[in-house]
């Protein structure tokens, strides 16, 4: 089902106005198969970010890189502009598509991310998980990051979550430092084009107060807060979700 381009793997599916879903940290490409059905409408374009599933590289991490990925690919696909979502890391690397290519970017749909972290913060956040990810076994790993970012912990919510999270050692903390290193506190009132900003209620990876902040700094973005979901509201709430994404784009498709 994937394919490949310039070394950077991808799902393609459906037809109509491009559509990029951007994974987060430890996620795989396949992990937006809930949103799936949007090929009925859209032409789906979903990479994997480089060190996650199966992109494999040399190259360096950082957000910039991961923006310069998806823009290489979506221009070697010879699309013009789409709209992009990205969730959590993925709503960062969105974040700076926009800074690279504004032109690229029809709307944003920015989900359960942030657009800075403080430095202190940062250097914390890392020491901690750096001393956890070392002492873990991979599947204590998953279910630990499953419960932090699950508020439901039902059955299902956790065979979906282990299915699509699949952290790859080697790239997973150079990918974290990379996020703590995102400042686009200038960037947001540069924003022009149609932007969504979702949050979960209970999210205790990226607290919604964080997404609320970039609404007000994103002129006439709209923001919607999911009740009772985590992080992943696409798994949570995925229904409610789809409709508002379905929504939102509606509402900004190019007039024909």
């Amino acid at each position: 089902m994937g394919e490949f381009f310039s070394g950077i793997p991808y799902l393609r599916l459906g037809a109509g106005e491009p559509l990029v879903f951007i994974h987060g940290l430890g996620a795989i490409k396949e992990g937006w198969s809930t949103q799936f059905k949007f090929a009925a409408q859209y032409d789906l374009i979903i990479p994997d970010l480089r060190g996650h599933g199966e992109y494999i590289t040399d190259g360096e991490i950082s957000i910039s890189n991961f923006a310069q990925d998806v823009i290489t690919l979506l221009r070697g696909l010879g699309i013009e502009n789409a709209h992009i979502c990205g969730l959590s890391m993925g709503g960062m690397v969105a974040q700076e598509i926009y800074r690279q290519a504004p032109e690229m970017c029809r709307s944003l749909m920015l989900v359960s991310t942030f657009h800075y972290a403080p430095k202190h913060f940062g250097q914390l956040f890392l020491k901690f998980r750096k001393l956890r990810a070392e002492s873990r076994p991979i599947e204590e790993q998953k279910n630990l990051a499953a419960r932090i970012c699950l508020y439901s912990w039902t059955e299902e919510n956790f065979e979906n979550f282990y299915k699509f999270y699949q952290p790859n050692r080697e790239y997973y903390l150079p990918s974290m430092k990379a996020c703590l290193e995102v400042n686009n506190i200038c960037l947001l009132s540069k924003i022009k084009v149609p932007t969504l900003i979702i949050g979960g209620q209970y999210d205790t990876v990226i607290p919604v107060w964080l997404q609320f902040l970039m609404h007000k700094q994103i002129r006439h973005s709209e923001f919607v807060i999911f009740r009772n979901t985590g992080h992943v509201a696409k798994l949570e709430a995925k229904d409610a979700f789809n409709e508002v994404l379905q929504n939102f784009l509606h509402k900004h498709k190019k007039a024909s």
